[in-house]
């Protein structure tokens, strides 16, 4: 179900396929972690064209995962992320969507990697502070499905609270901050 203040989502066009489309992924990944931006601007950091753009955020509106934030004036539209909420118990996915879906998750991947190497090749440009918490670590946990289901809703809450903590603060940068919470023991039977 999409956010209240994001459009109904068109019942032919689901989020994930949506998503299942390089560019839109890519526009939704650069309004998460750069903030509004109108369909120039994007497409400028992108490099595309402006009528593409436009185009696929039009989409990713139908489908409730960006909306206009009502700011900008005449043709000029300012778009931004719609904040996506989790339902309860996620309905099982037809074919199409479960294709979609797992798409997305390898081109998420994919972003991260980019992303990731980016740090790697210019760590060293940053002051100690920024090398010493930037970068890669992971932690091992030993959870229930209980417990994990209690770790993520608290990940999500801490990245909510500093989500625009040092907005407006001299010397403060955007961090991407990805979470992932992947199994190392195999499936239990059932």
């Amino acid at each position: 179900m999409p956010p209240a203040d994001s459009p109904t989502p068109s019942p032919n066009q689901s989020p994930l396929r949506a998503l299942a489309h390089p560019l839109r992924s890519r526009l939704l990944a650069q309004l998460r972690v750069h903030g509004e931006a109108t369909a120039t601007e994007l497409a400028a950091a992108l490099d595309t064209h402006t009528g593409a753009t436009s185009y696929h955020l039009r989409k990713l509106a139908e489908a409730g995962l960006v909306t206009d934030t009502g700011t900008g004036t005449g043709r000029r539209r300012v778009w931004t992320a719609a904040t996506p909420e989790r339902a309860a118990e996620p309905e099982p996915l037809d074919p199409d969507d479960a294709a979609a879906e797992q798409w997305l998750q390898r081109d998420y991947v994919e972003h991260f990697a980019e992303r990731a190497g980016a740090w790697i090749d210019h760590a060293a440009d940053w002051p100690p502070t920024w090398q010493e918490h930037c970068g890669l670590t992971d932690h091992a946990v030993v959870v229930t499905a209980e417990q994990l289901t209690a770790l993520d809703a608290e990940l999500a809450e801490v990245m909510e609270r500093y989500r625009r903590a040092g907005a407006g603060t001299p010397g403060a940068r955007r961090v991407a901050a990805y979470t992932a919470l992947l199994p190392v023991d195999p499936p239990p039977r059932h």
